[in-house]
C-alpha cells in the first residue's frame, strides 16, 4: 500500500529499481493483489463518496470514446485526424521521449541534466494533448488512461532523476554529467508529491527526513 491509504501500487508505480524487469514487477503485483484483498476484507464498510465527484469522473473517463465519435468522419483514415490523437501515437511519442532523454536503451541508459531538462519540455508538449485522446472502443479506452497514468510517472522518473545528482546504479542508470556515486549525500531512497491543484512538484530526500 502507498502513503495514500487504500491505493496499492507495483513495479515502477512502487518506486524505480533497475532489478525488476518483469519478474520483479510479476512479483509485486501478487504482493499487491493479496494485499488488496486483505485491506478489503478488514474495511468492508461503503465508503462516503460525493456523487457530483462520481458523475463529473464518470465523464472524464468516457470522454475519449465522445472524441472519436464526433471527430471520427473528419478524414478517411480514422488514424490521422487533425482532432485527436490515438493511444498508440500517444505510447510511441511517451516511450521516444523517455527513451532518447531519460536514459532508455537507444542511449545506452545514459542521461544528464540537459537531457531530462529537455524530455520534461517534450513531455509538457505531449501533457497537452491529452485532452485530444481519443478511443474507438472499451480497449483502447483502457489504453488511453493507461497512457495518462505513465505519463506522470515518467514525469515523476525524470525528476528523480533530475534530484539524485549522481549515478547510482552504472548500467542501469548512468549521468554522464554525474557519472560517480555519491554515498555521502544520497545514499537514500527520493520520493517526490503532486499537486494536481498548482500543478507543482516536490522533491523529498528521504535521508534527511529521517
Amino acid at each position: 500500500m502507498t502513503t495514500v491509504k487504500g491505493l496499492f501500487a507495483a513495479g515502477d508505480a512502487s518506486g524505480a529499481s533497475s532489478h525488476k524487469f518483469s519478474s520483479g514487477s510479476h512479483a509485486e503485483g501478487r504482493i499487491a493483489a493479496k494485499a488488496m484483498c486483505a485491506y478489503a476484507v478488514d474495511n468492508p464498510e461503503a465508503p462516503v463518496v460525493d456523487q457530483a465527484n462520481i458523475d463529473a469522473l464518470t465523464a472524464e473517463i468516457l470522454k475519449p470514446l465522445g472524441t472519436f465519435e464526433e471527430h471520427k468522419g473528419a478524414t478517411t483514415d480514422p488514424d490521422i485526424n487533425p482532432n485527436y490523437i490515438r493511444p498508440t501515437q500517444f505510447m510511441y511519442r511517451l516511450q521516444k521521449i523517455m527513451d532518447e532523454y531519460a536514459g532508455g536503451v537507444s542511449s545506452q541508459f545514459k542521461t544528464s541534466d540537459k537531457l531530462c531538462e529537455r524530455g520534461m519540455e517534450l513531455l509538457d508538449f505531449l501533457k497537452e494533448d491529452v485532452p485530444s485522446l481519443a478511443a474507438e472502443n472499451l480497449h483502447e479506452l483502457m489504453r488511453c488512461w493507461e497512457n495518462v497514468h505513465r505519463m506522470y510517472q515518467a514525469d515523476a522518473h525524470m525528476r528523480s532523476i533530475l534530484f539524485r545528482e549522481e549515478t547510482r546504479w552504472p548500467g542501469y542508470y548512468f549521468r554522464a554529467d554525474k557519472p560517480s556515486m555519491d554515498n555521502d549525500n544520497w545514499l537514500a531512497f527520493c520520493n517526490c508529491t503532486y499537486d494536481k491543484d498548482s500543478g507543482e512538484w516536490t522533491m523529498i530526500d528521504r535521508k534527511s527526513v529521517v
